[in-house]
């Protein structure tokens, strides 16, 4: 088990109310970053996030390590193969079931948007570093 505490850069939440867990579908992923790369890490993310949003998503949230010394688990900076002048990334979105989040990722692959994103050779972090993974949910609890 990794550990490890995070400040939010990016938060979206869609107009949908959230009631239980049955069928909700998480994608989730942790990425290094060099510690002076958040900034722009954050102005991508938050274009990414819209763009997420319009296409279905619930819940668009990325956060920056910010008390990642663990004592007693494995820290995220070890986990995701950190460098001293580096952070890590912790991030997550909500769908309402895995096929709204399959068919949400087909179209946002194919928009113009995040097109250009993954153009641009000058980015804030390495994607070949990222893990990623879908989720199914098992708890989730929450306050109004």
């Amino acid at each position: 088990m990794a550990f490890g505490g995070f400040r939010t850069i990016v938060e979206s939440y869609g107009k949908q109310a959230r009631s239980g867990s049955a069928g909700k579908y998480v994608d989730g992923f942790v990425l290094p970053l060099k510690k002076g790369n958040v900034d722009s890490y954050q102005k991508m993310s938050e274009k990414a996030s819209t763009v997420w949003m319009e296409h279905g998503a619930l819940e668009y949230v990325e956060c920056a390590g910010d008390d990642l010394n663990s004592e007693h688990t494995t820290s995220f900076p070890e986990m995701a193969g950190a460098g001293e002048e580096e952070t890590v990334i912790f991030a997550y979105i909500v769908y309402a079931s895995k096929e709204d989040r399959d068919r949400a990722n087909a179209a946002i692959m194919e928009d113009e948007r995040i097109k250009e994103m993954m153009k641009d050779e000058d980015h804030p972090f390495d994607p070949s570093r990222m893990a990623y993974g879908g989720f199914r949910t098992i708890v989730e609890a929450f306050k109004n």
